[in-house]
């Protein structure tokens, strides 16, 4: 059994599916975090909502590439991606801390792109930043 666990297309379906479920769960932590419903945003066509979650998808996956990069088991690659994530959410709620004069999610909800794109940027920004950061 020990070999079936070693294939690399075992492994990459291990990967993979890990990666799936807790891109589920934490998007469903962003979503209570946010004033706003995420896709109901999107399916009426508000971008900044598309593209700050879109910068959100991507950065949690982008920590979980360099988890799966740097670790060799299952287990520490989520363990580093949860704690990548919890420091994704942390980095919003600086981003929301830093910018007193306006509410984010009030911005991104009511479809104002520039702070949805900078919400995009510091999702991706971060990342790699975590990222680098993975043993």
């Amino acid at each position: 059994m020990t070999g079936f666990w070693e294939n690399t297309y075992v492994e990459t379906a291990a990967s993979y599916s890990v990666v799936v479920l807790c891109l589920i769960v934490f998007m469903a932590i962003f979503e209570i975090v946010t004033s706003y419903n995420n896709w109901n945003e999107i399916k009426s066509g508000n971008v900044a909502v598309a593209m700050a979650t879109g910068g959100k998808i991507f950065g949690i996956a982008n920590i979980f590439r360099y988890s799966i990069e740097h670790n060799d088991t299952l287990f520490q690659t989520m363990g580093w991606g949860i704690y990548g994530f919890v420091l994704l959410v942390i980095g919003y709620f600086i981003f929301e801390f830093l910018t007193p004069s306006f509410k984010i999610d009030e911005e991104i909800a009511a479809d104002n792109r520039a702070v949805g794109f900078i919400s995009l940027i510091i999702s991706v920004g971060l990342s790699f930043v975590i990222g680098a950061n993975i043993m």
